[in-house]
């Protein structure tokens, strides 16, 4: 009989507005917490939202949106002028969620909890709290955070406007943070009786998930960093016989395999198109041997070929047809709602407890006066102490490689927990060859600049798993430890003998998360996927790209949403089996949080029948939305008029007031439909100022803009430096430079999250095979025949 679910005995208190914070919320309410919606009379803005347009919902119906985030919470109808029934929740809740909706912001709460130090306080704003923008009141949505946080900027063509990520995905990034802290900085409060303050920047989020890794990358190399230019994968989505099908070449032997797929083998030698840089410039010549190839076979030829190859495929998911590819129907992954509407399950599934289906959605104000929150008496354990971080304490056995694993495995290390990386001497993390410095250079494999940014405070360990002595010592690691992680395809861990039978077998309390790209059964059980692979196939890239060009993929988001997730379920794991005494198996796939986080689209589809589709730069929340050309070299200015209040600002600070006076543009909707007149005016004022001018002015007038900010400029973002957001790391082999952090201030942390720089690899042999009791002489042996190492073989 499962257990109960982890957090069911917790109290969260949800005074939240917009996608990050109800995300954050139903995350929480999946793992089992009470979770109840704080609304103002008007009721929370998301109860009429449609990404498609469509009216507001009836009496008795629910936008779809909503219907997903809110299903199973609970509805108290208060705001500030209210009272003491308000207060009294604040007062007895676990953990408390704000982003300022109704007037509940964190100075708020935390002046109601009088200094209080008994619960764990949530805020999430675009800014965060604290730092310059947040000062000055800069006004920003989705589309303006990703002009902030480098994503923009080289998603396109050259010459071309550069082009957003559809879907708004960095707020339901930041809720899945959000709901990371709040279910860690619960574990503490549970330990020590002391409570902590999380204070989420939507933009720190982004910058960590889609712009940040250029950045560090450019900081790690210098001078030496290739120059950033505007561009799309290639190969990526192309079109089939009767479709759209997506591939991902990350490595060299995907490229060459990929050329041999499309009958190209004479080219296997050409060393130029093997560079992706190559084939930038032999873009036209490329594309048209792929397409030429792709348009005479159907798509699921195409899929059943490459993956026959084990190259990263994928059919192009839309939300008319996710619900029907044959991985997803199989293994369950849409659920009804509680209004019969299918939508994404929960992304993880566990031995030891399940969630439940989802819950009613909420009638507003339908449980105010009925929920009643006595203050908590907190205790703490014995000999816990107040400055601890949530996870100390925790030994974590981290096979991950790529930047999904590491994500969710850093994150735990941020957070306490002693990572050891284990890392195969024949196969090392890929990530050591990725973005780096060439072969010619000594140590080369240490300058990979996605690894030294996702493997921050663990240590390393170089063991050639492929060898039986090796395993032996994977399993003692095993024994010692509360939590295995890894990120291969299933394959791997069964090759290995390291599975979930393996790993209870030598340590019945240790939990195992496993993140297959698309689960642990089902037709793709096998196959290889990667970020873009989960893109492609989870809907997010048929939601970006213009409307009569091709989907595109948001390049690489997916990781990082798939290793938030995978840490979420990994404190999930530890708190059932501190409740039980028994380890917990999670299957957490990278497909299944990329649905998570691409829902919307399906259920407008699902609900109301409309099938949302990829608008450019445009957005359902605002008009005009787009990226204007300015004076200057490929300068560009993000503008975003959100309400309508702001439409008269922006047509005087344009030098056009006589839009203001139009009737007809007064709307959102009026704007939409007449947006080629309305962005030909703004386009012509900005070509005719600086980047910077044209910025500054909109801002003054109370218009949300921001230049479209090349990720390695977004180091010198005045406002993130002044929060610290990034980590000042010195690292034997690459030196000082600055990495992203996580995208969160804490209370309890004050001083940042990194406390030593990536391992180098193997750095950690000998201190963590003492520590499982072997001496030196049986560890110099173990040296000598190949098991453990020092430096990647044949390098």
């Amino acid at each position: 009989m499962p257990s109960p679910l982890p957090l069911a005995d917790v109290r969260v208190l949800e005074c939240t507005g917009g996608i990050p914070g109800a995300y954050c919320g139903k995350m929480l309410t999946d793992a089992g917490a009470q979770v109840v919606k704080l609304e103002p009379p008007g009721g929370d803005p998301l109860r009429a939202w449609s990404a498609s347009g469509d009216p507001a919902p009836g009496p008795g119906e629910h936008a779809p949106l909503f219907q997903y985030l809110a299903a199973g919470k609970r509805s108290v109808v208060a705001d500030r002028a209210d009272a003491p029934a308000a207060h009294d929740l604040i007062r007895g809740a676990d953990v408390v969620v704000v982003d300022g909706t109704g007037g509940w912001d964190l100075a708020h709460v935390r002046s109601l909890l009088a200094g209080g130090d008994g619960a764990v306080l949530v805020s999430i704003t675009p800014f965060g709290t604290e730092g310059p923008y947040a000062d000055q009141g800069v006004q920003a949505n989705e589309f303006i955070l990703q002009a902030m946080c480098g994503s923009i900027e080289g998603r396109g063509w050259p010459g071309e406007e550069p082009l957003q990520a559809g879907g708004r995905i960095g707020e339901w990034v930041a809720g899945a943070y959000a709901a990371f802290a709040a279910a860690a900085g619960f574990r503490r409060l549970r330990r020590t009786g002391g409570g902590d303050v999380f204070d989420v920047s939507v933009l720190e989020a982004m910058v960590v998930t889609m712009g940040g890794l250029g950045a560090v990358g450019a900081e790690v190399l210098g001078a030496d960093a290739p120059a950033a230019g505007r561009n799309l994968e290639m190969p990526s989505i192309v079109p089939t016989a009767d479709g759209l099908v997506g591939f991902c070449t990350i490595t060299a032997q995907q490229f060459a395999d990929f050329l041999v797929l499309i009958d190209r083998a004479d080219l296997l030698d050409d060393a130029e198109l093997a560079s992706f840089a190559g084939r930038i410039r032999r873009r036209e010549e490329f594309l048209e041997m792929v397409h030429g190839w792709a348009a005479t076979r159907t798509t699921a030829e195409i899929v059943e070929l490459a993956a026959a190859l084990r190259i990263p495929v994928a059919p192009i998911g839309t939300p008319e047809t996710l619900a029907d590819i044959d991985q997803f129907r199989e293994r369950g992954v849409f659920v009804k709602n509680a209004l019969g509407h299918l939508q994404p399950r929960v992304p993880y599934r566990a031995s030891a407890f399940e969630a439940g289906p989802p819950g009613p959605v909420p009638e507003l104000g339908g449980d105010t006066g009925a929920v009643r929150w006595p203050a908590r008496e907190r205790t703490s354990e014995p000999g816990a102490a107040a400055d601890r971080r949530p996870l100390d304490g925790v030994r974590v056995a981290d096979f991950t490689a790529f930047w999904a694993g590491p994500t969710a495995t850093q994150l735990l290390s941020a957070f306490g927990a002693d990572v050891v990386k284990i890392e195969g001497l024949r196969r090392p993390d890929g990530m050591r060859f990725s973005g780096g410095r060439p072969p010619t250079v000594e140590q080369w494999w240490e300058w990979g600049s996605v690894f030294l940014a996702s493997n921050n405070d663990k240590r390393g360990l170089g063991l050639e798993l492929s060898l039986p002595r090796a395993r032996e010592i994977a399993l003692r690691l095993i024994a010692g430890s509360d939590l295995v992680v890894e990120n291969f395809s299933p394959r791997v861990m069964a090759n290995f003998g390291l599975e979930w039978p393996e790993v209870s077998g030598a340590n019945p309390r240790a939990c195992m998360v496993r993140m297959p790209a698309f689960g642990l059964d089902g037709p793709w059980r096998d196959r290889v996927g990667f970020a873009q692979t989960m893109e492609q196939a989870s809907g997010m890239a048929w939601m970006t790209g213009h409307p009569d060009g091709p989907p595109i993929i948001p390049r690489g988001v997916c990781d990082p949403v798939a290793g938030v997730h995978a840490a979420f379920a990994a404190v999930l794991a530890l708190e059932s089996r501190d409740a039980t005494g028994r380890g917990v198996h999670v299957e957490g796939t990278m497909v299944e949080a990329a649905l998570n986080v691409a829902a919307e689209a399906l259920l407008e589809h699902t609900v109301r029948g409309v099938t949302p589709r990829r608008d450019g730069n445009r957005g359902p929340g605002a008009a005009p939305q787009g990226v204007y050309r300015t004076a200057g070299p490929d300068e560009w200015a993000a503008v975003a008029v959100t309400d309508d209040a702001q439409w008269p600002a922006l047509a005087a600070a344009i030098g056009r007031p006589d839009l203001a006076g139009d009737p007809g543009l007064a709307t959102r909707a009026g704007r939409a439909a007449d947006a080629a007149r309305v962005d030909e005016a703004v386009a012509a004022w900005a070509a005719g100022v600086d980047v910077a001018t044209a910025v500054a002015v909109l801002r003054a007038a109370g218009v949300p803009a921001a230049r479209v900010t090349p990720a390695r400029d977004v180091l010198d973002d005045e406002h993130l430096r002044a929060r610290g957001f990034w980590e000042h790391v010195r690292h034997p082999v690459a030196g000082e430079f600055r990495s992203t952090g996580l995208p969160f201030g804490s209370r309890t942390v004050p001083s940042g999250w990194v406390r030593d720089a990536a391992p180098l690899f193997g750095a950690h042999n000998r201190e963590v095979l003492a520590e499982l009791g072997l001496g030196e002489r049986e560890i110099a042996a173990l040296e000598e025949d190949g098991i453990i190492g020092s430096r990647p073989a044949g390098l």
